[in-house]
């Protein structure tokens, strides 16, 4: 293969390419195929061809219920009346205490039970999580989960957690402490039409429930809890090892090889559209992984065996089966049999000194592997000086002359969901645990490996604007260096001839051009990049600026995080879909400290659309990443969640650093104006840290929901200009806070409450599809609740279930449906408080439609900030703590 030899030229910014050896790389793609073309660096291979699959989404809701994960081509597809909303037990105070002691986690009792999560009207719970006593929920009792009146799963916590259940509420749509070091999570979507309601038989301490909230239930049918689900379960067993996405019939392939100067950019790919990414992938040969792995594993001794049964490409022309073990052990021999065939021996002789990993490969022929999927492994104890260890297989097939990773079996005690989906059994086992070693190293090699990783950078241009430009490390999962890295759309292979790989689908116009800037200050050398994409002739149309379809965007940040400031994944106008952020954090506490990891006590807030209230507050950053108590036994790997990486003392490292990223594909946010989206470090932002962050998200610049009304209920003009009455009414001043990022600005505003029908009229575009009340109101009192009628007709309950005494300002919202809204300019509302339930207080409704998308003619996205406030900002000093601040944290005993 030829190669592109880029370098950098000192006289003028960006590079050249060596006389005789360029050719610039453009990749035709045509709307019903791809014709076979020859570049320089380049070879196209079309994909088997097969029919397109048809698929229909619910209009506006994204994928609902298994479509979630059968769908993943259509992540990109914009959203229209659905909101991401989060139950949790954070600390209503802004403070630390957000499970502790369980103050917050219930929203109400039904005599001794704990209610967590309702909600009234259509959608689907997405995720939940849960920890305390170090991971185990057995204390918490049974879980109960209502949907439309009708309880779909009741039965103890931690059996469900542990896969007792069976399908669909199995690996990896479930995981216990082991799976996740230290948490536990529900996964399964569970779709509900009219109502749903999460209760536990005690308090949980610890706990999140992310749903989606839909206008109406159009296309929503209730979860069926007999409906296995078995091609999901299959799909989510194979994550980090291949394209989670339907197969494309035309789509096509390429790869060029560069070296890169320090300062220089290479174009790696062009290609011309319409079409959409749907694979790429980035080989770094000189990089170096890092050396110090946290693994756990176990070992048999004489006549014993380990058996487990592994995925390979049936294509292969050989597979190589990677051993990781504890070279200390001497002597160390085992018969290794494929399918009952005799290929090797494992053979290890010399003692290597204490505390050091060894890998070891076996190629094994094609004459035992070729044309099959799976392969059954043996492995015969023969002889060794104690026993015969393993702790994780990488298997490898080897497809049109590269080594393409097709499998994992991850051996140990923490790993029960990986060992039971690959059959792994072992007699005479003589120990079992976990070791945190290291591979024999060279620190100057590890030093320009992580400055490579760090400051190489990927970056995409589509349709002439730049939308990802990241460090590889990060992108691809791992920013702290190269660490085995799996999740459902990127990977990251450590081993030998790994490859680093994204699925995210990238659709673009007219033009893609893929990039790497070498801002490392290292030389890269033969530095390989595999590009798969498809014609697609309905992109086009689909990308205009009032499409359905957004663009991928991958947003990086790095720095020094800010006192009383949360750290910005993202922070973006606009209309878009959010689904995750790898995270690279960097602690300045002296590892003498306490608690060197105290930022790790950062909870996330999610704004959305500019509401002043968090659609999303978390308890905890391991807790967000889906683990708990602070990575109780190290790293771990799910398809939505993984903890790569920490280092301590070394590597780079000065203190205290972890790696970790979170997908949210079932859990996406939604946004239509906007999207702020942050996490504290440390337990009110306190914490000096570095902070690196790669978020992922689709969008477009323009807004899709457009102000056309407010009203003051406080203010007898706005009253009388909407025909505004209420019975029952009384009025009085707040003073408070809203709760996230902002709480230290006090507003002061009138508030009325209403014991009896409200009733008022308000402006709509008359173009609407749909439409969106906003109230500022007062949630010193849960559970207000009201019936919620449009023009004389019924349309839901606005419930609003959470509550906060200390905090006690609050944006919540309504949708109504577009058959209620639509073609009308006035819409009269009444809200009719169900009796029982406290007075319904508002301050202020501020209203919104959802129309054909606009140019808002300002940056930033807006606030929605009820003018009758008045506003007081203190200077934010020192944070000191106060009398309701735990002394606890999440290390050890002293805390979570």
């Amino acid at each position: 293969m030829r190669r592109h030899v880029i370098h950098h030229d000192p006289a003028r910014p960006g590079y050249r390419l060596r006389k005789g050896r360029h050719r610039t790389l453009r990749l035709l793609v045509s709307l019903a195929s791809v014709a076979a073309l020859s570049f320089a660096g380049t070879a196209v291979t079309p994909a088997q061809a097969q029919p397109p699959a048809v698929s229909a989404l619910p209009s506006g809701k994204g994928p609902v219920g298994w479509a979630t994960y059968r769908q993943l081509d259509s992540i990109g597809t914009l959203r229209g009346q659905v909101e991401s909303r989060q139950f949790s037990g954070y600390d209503r105070t802004g403070r630390n205490n957000d499970g502790f002691d369980g103050q917050f986690s219930c929203l109400r009792m039904i005599g001794p039970n704990c209610v967590i999560a309702e909600r009234s009207g259509a959608g689907e719970i997405e995720s939940i999580w849960f920890t305390r006593d170090d991971g185990v929920v057995s204390r918490t009792g049974w879980i109960r989960i209502e949907l439309d009146g009708s309880t779909v799963l009741e039965a103890p916590l931690q059996d469900v957690v542990d896969g007792k259940l069976g399908a669909p509420f199995v690996w990896p749509l479930v995981g216990n402490r082991e799976d996740t070091s230290g948490g536990v999570v529900i996964k399964v979507p569970m779709p509900f039409r009219q109502s749903m309601r999460v209760t536990t038989q005690n308090n949980p301490l610890f706990q999140h429930v992310v749903y989606r909230a839909f206008a109406d239930a159009d296309g929503v049918s209730t979860f069926n809890r007999n409906d296995q689900a078995n091609d999901v379960i299959a799909k989510l067993r194979s994550f980090g090892l291949g394209d989670p996405k339907p197969a494309k019939w035309n789509a096509a392939s390429t790869r060029s090889t560069v070296d890169i100067n320090p300062g220089a950019t290479a174009r790696v790919g062009e290609l011309t559209g319409p079409g959409q990414i749907s694979q790429l992938k980035v080989r770094l040969p000189q990089v170096q992984a890092s050396p110090h792995v946290n693994d756990d594993g176990r070992a048999f001794g004489p006549g014993g065996e380990s058996s487990f049964r592994v995925t390979v490409d049936p294509r292969n022309q050989g597979v190589r089966l990677t051993r990781r073990f504890d070279p200390h052990i001497e002597m160390q021999r085992a018969r290794l049999l494929v399918d009952n065939a005799f290929v090797a021996d494992w053979f290890h002789a010399p003692k290597a000194p204490p505390t050091q990993w060894a890998d070891q490969s076996i190629d094994i022929g094609a004459q035992f592997t070729s044309g099959k999927s799976r392969l059954n492994i043996r492995n015969q104890f023969v002889a060794s000086s104690l026993d015969f260890n393993e702790f994780r297989y990488d298997v490898h097939s080897l497809v049109n002359g590269t080594w393409v990773r097709t499998d994992v079996m991850d051996v140990g005690p923490d790993r029960p969901g990986e060992e039971l989906t690959h059959g792994y059994r072992v007699t005479q086992q003589k120990w079992q645990g976990r070791h945190y070693f290291n591979y024999p190293f060279n620190a100057g090699m590890i030093s320009a490996s992580d400055a490579v990783l760090a400051g190489a950078r990927l970056r995409i241009t589509f349709d002439g604007r730049t939308t990802v430009d990241a460090p590889i490390g990060e992108f691809f999962g791992s920013g702290l260096g190269e660490y085995d890295a799996r999740s459902l759309m990127f990977s990251m292979d450590a081993t030998r001839d790994g490859w680093y790989t994204s699925w995210w689908p990238m659709p673009f116009a007219e033009r893609a051009i893929v990039e790497i800037v070498n801002s490392s200050g290292v030389r890269i050398s033969d530095a390989s990049v595999d590009l798969t994409w498809a014609g697609d002739s309905s992109v086009r149309d689909r990308l205009r600026p009032n499409g359905t379809l957004g663009y991928f965007n991958a947003t990086h940040r790095q720095g020094p995080t800010g006192h009383a400031k949360d750290w910005i994944f993202v922070d973006t106008p606009g209309r878009g879909v959010f689904y995750g952020v790898t995270h690279s954090m960097r602690g300045r506490i002296p590892l003498s400290a306490e608690v060197p990891r105290l930022y790790l006590e950062g909870d996330e807030r999610v704004y959305a659309d500019g509401l002043l209230t968090p659609i999303q507050h978390g308890t905890g950053t391991e807790d967000f990443y889906e683990s708990g108590w602070y990575f109780r036994t190290g790293s771990f790997a799910m398809p939505l969640a993984g903890y790569p990486a920490h280092e301590v003392g070394r590597d780079g490292c000065v203190y205290d650093c972890t790696g970790a990223y979170r997908l949210m594909v079932p859990d996406a946010i939604p946004f239509n104006t906007g999207l702020r989206f942050g996490i504290e470090h440390g337990p009110v932002a306190d914490v000096a840290a570095d902070y690196s962050s790669t978020a992922y998200w689709y969008g477009q610049s323009r807004w899709a929901l457009r102000s056309t009304d407010g009203l003051n209920p406080s203010d007898q003009v706005s009253r009388d200009q909407h025909n505004y009455r209420a019975a029952g009414e009384s009025s009085g001043t707040l003073t408070s806070v809203f709760e996230g990022d902002d709480d230290h600005a006090t507003a002061s505003g009138r508030v009325t409450h209403a014991t009896g029908p409200i009733t008022f009229t308000v402006a709509v575009d008359q173009n609407n599809a749909g439409v969106q009340i906003i109230r500022t109101a007062d949630q010193v009192r849960s559970y207000q609740q009201a019936r919620v009628l449009v023009d004389g007709q019924f349309v839901g309950v606005w419930l609003m279930s959470s509550g906060n005494m200390f905090q006690r300002w609050l944006q919540d919202t309504f949708m109504i449906p577009s058959r209620f809204s639509s073609g009308k300019r006035t819409l009269g509302i009444t809200l009719e408080p169900i009796p029982g339930s406290p007075p319904w207080s508002s301050s202020d409704y501020h209203i919104r439609s959802w129309v054909e998308p606009f140019e808002p003619g300002r940056t930033g996205m807006q606030r929605i900030d009820p003018p009758a406030l008045d506003w007081t900002v203190p200077d934010r000093g020192p944070h000191v703590l106060g009398p309701r601040d735990p002394v606890s944290t999440k290390e050890g005993q002293v805390g979570r």
